[in-house]
């Protein structure tokens, strides 16, 4: 090969030969930057990252500003990332709720559990939050919130007891403040994890009209101002400080606010509204009634089990709150154990592992662990999980086929059985590991097991008023919605099903011709 065509070559691969070289020049890790990297991450956040450190060394007052800066930054950002995580569970829910309901009233199902999201923000923003956290005061982990201190109390035997907040309405501009707009965006789908929890309670024959007014009314009532008297400073939270009972009633993410107030209204709803056609014979024998699609309630399961991860461990309102780890593996081991006793329990007595109780067990498991999931160590949580698994099967076949009851997803053994049992739990297994100053109390939080009997009468006191008040003003609401404006749709629309009727559409266009699946089935 000739000395020239060797130097063409050479010359046309020269470029190629620079890149490479240039690469590893500039790749090499002895080559010092502007900026070294930091794979590790133990050099990025540093002092030097202040603003006031580039003109200078920063004062320790622009130190401790930056510092608390951040930590209120990872609260915030913690809770509304928790808040989206349990408004996700609206989607588990209207899949749990449709799936194990009819396929002809899969329409107005899915339509109150979107609508009950609508209705619920609109009531809450309204007037709801200010009923439930109008005189909570400041919540440090948020920053403060500024202007949520008019509580509303009435003085009795020397103490004080709160009844309502009044503060809040509308966010208006007096409360105009980051810490509480989180406060309200998180708070507010608590609320609606109650108010959806009827609509699967007395799903199939709910006249879509009244289902509406009750949506309103009780994210504008009925759970703001339970949730008060628990976690707005209202009297129940003062148990401890006003009569000594432990640390008053503790409810750390809602068993009793949140799932006992919900299971309760769709037990008064139930006892007006009546079972669906069908459902029991003259001799008072029960007949099943199955759901039209089981892997849609399996998935919505499941979508309720991963958003309960934001449902207890934000409740913490702080991601700068280690004990978030502790919370998040008991909500885990409770769910698994109370689904493990339901299939057990189940397929012991009745022979079958049924997939429906299979999940119910695993809810039930995590409406137990709600109230104490912060407050217990793993072996409780198993326990607490395991005897909720064992209570969902039992109370469903109870209030199905004792008391005459039509619950068609389970709600009221689910919601209303397992999240009494939640706040009776705290007061048992509570460890005293955690909680200290808890409602105003020094010291931790600790159950009659680990030898404080008081607070488990704080927890007896708080679950029971739940049941007596909501069942009380929920039945009254809905007898008077009832002899106006009627609850039960017409006996033809719920024959025929709701969704044309009540909604206006068909959940599934079943109108498909006889040539059609004649084709469909030369197809297979």
């Amino acid at each position: 090969m000739s000395s020239i065509s060797i130097k063409n070559r050479l010359l046309r691969y020269l470029p190629i030969f620079m890149v490479i070289i240039l690469f590893l020049v500039i790749m090499h890790p002895s080559r010092s930057f502007a900026q070294a990297a930091d794979p590790s991450g133990t050099h990025t956040g540093t002092i030097k990252d202040i603003p006031a450190a580039k003109a200078g060394a920063p004062t320790l007052n622009e130190v401790a500003d930056t510092v608390g800066h951040n930590k209120i930054a990872i609260n915030i950002m913690w809770t509304l990332l928790a808040g989206f995580l349990v408004m996700f569970m609206q989607v588990g829910f209207a899949m749990v709720e449709t799936g194990f309901t009819r396929a002809k009233n899969v329409a107005h199902t899915m339509a109150m559990n979107m609508f009950i999201y609508i209705l619920g923000i609109t009531g809450f923003w309204i007037c709801g939050f200010a009923f439930m956290f109008g005189g909570v005061g400041p919540v440090a982990s948020l920053g403060g919130t500024p202007g949520l201190t008019h509580e509303f109390t009435v003085h009795l035997f020397g103490k004080d007891f709160g009844i309502i907040g009044a503060a809040g309405y509308f966010l208006n501009s007096k409360v105009y403040d980051v810490g509480v707009f989180t406060l309200f965006l998180f708070q507010m789908v608590f609320m609606d994890t109650a108010a959806t929890i009827p609509t699967g309670a007395m799903a199939e024959r709910w006249k879509f009209k009244a289902f509406t007014i009750y949506g309103l009314f009780i994210s504008m009532f009925v759970y703001p101002i339970f949730g008060n008297w628990v976690w707005g400073g209202g009297w129940l939270a003062n148990l401890g400080t006003n009569f000594g009972l432990g640390h008053g009633h503790v409810d750390f993410a809602g068993s009793s606010v949140v799932h006992l107030v919900g299971g309760v209204a769709g037990l008064a709803g139930i006892l007006v509204l009546g079972p669906r056609i069908g459902k029991y014979n003259k001799d008072g024998s029960a007949n099943t009634i199955p759901g039209h699609n089981i892997p849609m309630a399996v998935v919505g399961t499941l979508i309720l089990a991963f958003g309960w991860f934001g449902f207890n461990p934000g409740s913490t309102l702080a991601g700068t709150d280690l004990r978030i780890a502790v919370i998040a593996t008991n909500t885990m081991i409770a769910s698994a154990a109370g689904g493990l006793f339901a299939t057990l329990y189940m397929w012991i007595k009745y022979k079958k592992p049924e997939v429906g109780v299979m999940g119910n067990g695993l809810l039930g498991g995590l409406v137990a662990i709600t109230a104490p999931c912060a407050f217990v160590n793993a072996t409780s949580a198993f326990i607490i999980g395991a005897i909720a698994g064992i209570f969902v099967v039992s109370s469903t076949f109870f209030i199905d086929q004792k008391l005459k009851i039509d619950d068609p997803v389970g709600a009221i053994a689910v919601h209303g059985v397992c999240g009494y049992w939640g706040v009776l739990a705290l007061g048992l297994f509570a460890d005293g590991q955690y909680g200290d100053g808890w409602n105003g109390v020094k010291g931790n939080v600790t159950g009659w097991f680990y030898g404080d009997p008081k607070q488990f009468f704080a927890e007896f006191i708080g679950g029971t008023t739940c049941i007596v008040f909501v069942f009380v003003v929920m039945y009254v609401f809905f007898k008077i919605c009832d002899k106006t404006l009627g609850i039960r749709s017409r006996e033809a629309d719920e024959i025929i099903g709701l969704d044309e009727n009540e909604i206006g559409l068909k959940g599934y266009d079943d109108d498909i011709q006889p040539v059609e699946h004649a084709k469909i089935t030369n197809l297979v």
